[in-house]
């Protein structure tokens, strides 16, 4: 599974089967989280009447860039036929108030007691796994950014609430076998770095 993950960035519009979108947001659901507190969340577009909303702030966004407008509008034309968009939510106060119970030590909300920011680290293991279960799906997932320029517009539109942060978005589907459109060649696993330049055995 592992090996055969990889980000597809065009797809078809070919609707998934009953029972898809459960599955992976039941393999979402096991992700790990500091204190378990689970501070995540998920905003599932399922269809083209509900994912059209957001590739039309994602066109209004490309069409008011200074440059690369084509290009851009060229990756939503292949990105935006996937029938569905899982956007995973991070909420900092779930992990605030959890560790403020007094079972771990602290008695207040602290947020200097954080080495860093769990609560965007745990939906992140979140977006992983369901990038490996569509994998055994046998469908193909790219995860991608949501801008800031479209933010404010992007919680109007699906009613998010301000403490909950999306930290990306998934668009799932089947793959495009011949994405003409799509100007973003893929990755080549000889581009991969070794482990020689990532790994610091003992010290870095």
């Amino acid at each position: 599974m592992i090996k055969r993950r990889k980000m597809v960035r065009a797809f078809t519009g070919e609707p998934l089967a009953p029972g898809v979108a459960d599955r992976l947001l039941r393999a979402a659901n096991r992700a790990p989280s500091a204190g378990f507190s689970q501070g995540y969340s998920f905003l599932v577009l399922e269809g083209t009447e509900q994912t059209a909303p957001l590739w039309e702030l994602f066109y209004a966004d490309a069409a008011s860039a200074t440059a690369g407008e084509d290009d851009e509008r060229a990756q939503l034309a292949a990105l935006s036929p996937a029938p569905l968009v899982i956007v995973p939510l991070a909420c900092k106060d779930v992990y605030l108030d959890r560790y403020a119970e007094g079972d771990n030590g602290w008695k207040d909300r602290d947020e200097s007691r954080w080495p860093v920011p769990y609560w965007y680290i745990d939906t992140g293991f979140t977006a992983l796994l369901v990038l490996l279960a569509v994998v055994d799906e046998g469908l193909g997932s790219v995860f991608f950014g949501i801008q800031p320029g479209i933010m404010a517009d992007f919680r109007t539109r699906f009613g998010v609430p301000e403490k909950w942060t999306p930290i990306g978005a998934l668009a799932i589907g089947h793959p495009d076998p011949n994405p003409g459109a799509d100007p973003v060649p893929p990755a080549r696993a000889s581009d991969r770095k070794s482990l020689e330049e990532l790994v610091h055995r003992g010290r870095w």
